[in-house]
């Protein structure tokens, strides 16, 4: 049976192109990289959203919030062996009021929900891998999507990847930080390019099948 894979994330998982403001093609998103890479037993199901969060429902817009859609997400695409998430770029946005530390408390509920919901192999639960994605570069601030940012995005997003690791330790939930392997666009500072999806595919390929190995 193939093994199957849920990557829950914002848009950079679902594959906005900051470039044309529409949707990379699939074979140019870093889920479809992964597939390929993870070769035919496996199956990668991409749950991407752009303006997604952790746990904060948006005043501007409806249904972005994870937390309540990741129970019926996780059990539509059962039995489950991983589910990767990747959020807290939104959740940076000035009119949520988080502090970067409370981004990390908001990803860390919603990775131990999954860890909890029993999606996986014959109703036990799927590993879940938290990925603190790339940080936002200072220049956003400076491109038309910053206004509606607001300040101080990108500090907070730097700082993300240090509460994080500190959070999840010892909670069996998986970490790995990808701003050493992988850059936000030069563009808005904030999305993925198409050389990112193939970076962000390889790094994510690594860190997960490196997992699978040790068992």
């Amino acid at each position: 049976m193939k093994k199957t894979i849920v990557c829950f994330g914002d848009s950079n998982t679902w594959g906005y192109n900051a470039e044309t403001g529409a949707r990379f093609d699939e074979e140019l998103r870093w889920t479809s990289h992964l597939a390929s890479h993870l070769g035919s037993s496996y199956t990668v199901i991409a749950e991407g959203l752009s303006g997604r969060t952790s746990v904060c429902e948006d005043p501007l817009f409806e249904g972005l919030s994870g937390l309540p859609y990741l129970y019926p997400c996780l059990m539509s695409h059962s039995p489950l062996d991983w589910v990767v998430i990747m959020l807290g770029t939104n959740d940076t946005k000035e009119r949520f009021g988080l502090t970067s530390y409370n981004i990390a408390q908001g990803i860390v509920r919603l990775a131990k929900k999954a860890k909890g919901i029993e999606s996986g192999i014959g109703g036990q639960t799927p590993e879940v891998l938290v990925i603190a994605p790339p940080p936002i570069g200072e220049k956003y601030i400076d491109t038309p999507i910053g206004e509606a940012m607001g300040s101080h995005c990108s500090e907070k997003s730097l700082e993300l990847a240090g509460h994080l690791e500190r959070l999840l330790r010892g909670t069996g939930i998986h970490y790995a930080d990808s701003k050493n392997e992988v850059a936000m666009n030069e563009i808005d500072y904030m999305h993925l390019d198409a050389d990112g999806h193939r970076e962000m595919a390889k790094f994510i390929w690594s860190q997960v099948t490196t997992r699978i190995d040790k068992g």
